[in-house]
């Protein structure tokens, strides 16, 4: 979101022991054993639907409670449901947490998240005036997703390759809902009230991981766009359990 948020042979055969058997499924042809490629389906959804996912999540959580808020990781398994787990990211800040996660569940990744939209400043009723036009918003979030130079990711130590290549585009536009108290309120992004809004699109750059092994893992992520003032690290210190 804007300036406002973000709106190897060696090393890739003990990456794939750390993320377990299930990680060595799609063989050579998969550049980083343990994240599944970008145009599969994982758990029934594409990537980009599990963008869309990730968003709803984040911005159904009131701000007391917020991941995205959070400092620590205290918070990173509000409304955390099903099979798969929704790491939390920053507003384009660096932030290092430590989050505990029931062993098992596939973890999806918002490297570089964005977010266009009725809610988010960008158009009505969060910009009064401008009419909301759904291409319109896709080209700001892909000018947004394409401005992105850098994307480092390691997990335990071990470097991922083609981090730029897991780009993924909500495959429609969608609603979010909003609780009392939300996010957006407290970045003063916005003034909407708890409530249902449309149309939102998402763009960014994503992973979604095959399960860890039970155990301690880090997940470190580094990027850097120049446009939009953005040089950020986050490390999350996961607890598999």
């Amino acid at each position: 979101m804007k300036t406002r948020i973000i709106k190897q042979v060696a090393i890739t055969l003990p990456l794939a022991l750390l993320l377990g058997t299930s990680s060595v499924t799609f063989g050579a042809a998969n550049p980083n054993p343990g994240i599944l490629p970008l145009n599969s389906s994982p758990n029934g959804k594409s990537y980009g639907g599990w963008a869309v996912a990730w968003w709803q999540w984040v911005l159904s959580i009131p701000a007391a409670q917020n991941p995205m808020l959070d400092t620590t990781g205290q918070y990173a398994g509000v409304n955390q449901s099903g099979p798969v787990w929704f790491l939390e990211s920053t507003f384009g800040n660096s932030a290092e947490r430590t989050i505990t996660i029931p062993a098992g569940k596939s973890i999806f990744v918002p490297v570089q998240p964005w977010i266009f939209g009725s809610c988010s400043g960008d158009c009505d009723p969060s910009n009064p005036g401008v009419a909301c036009d759904v291409p319109t918003l896709r080209d700001a979030a892909a000018s947004a997703a394409t401005s992105l130079q850098t994307a480092e990711v390691t997990i335990d130590g071990v470097a991922l390759k083609n981090v730029l290549n897991y780009r993924a585009i909500s495959p429609s536009d969608f609603s979010v809902t909003l609780p009392d108290a939300n996010v957006l309120q407290a970045l003063g992004l916005s003034s909407d009230v708890a409530g249902t809004y449309a149309p939102q699109v998402a763009d960014g750059h994503y992973l979604m991981l095959t399960p860890l092994t039970p155990g301690n893992h880090t997940i470190q992520i580094h990027i850097v766009s120049p446009d939009f003032g953005i040089d950020a690290t986050v490390i999350s210190h996961l607890v598999i359990k």
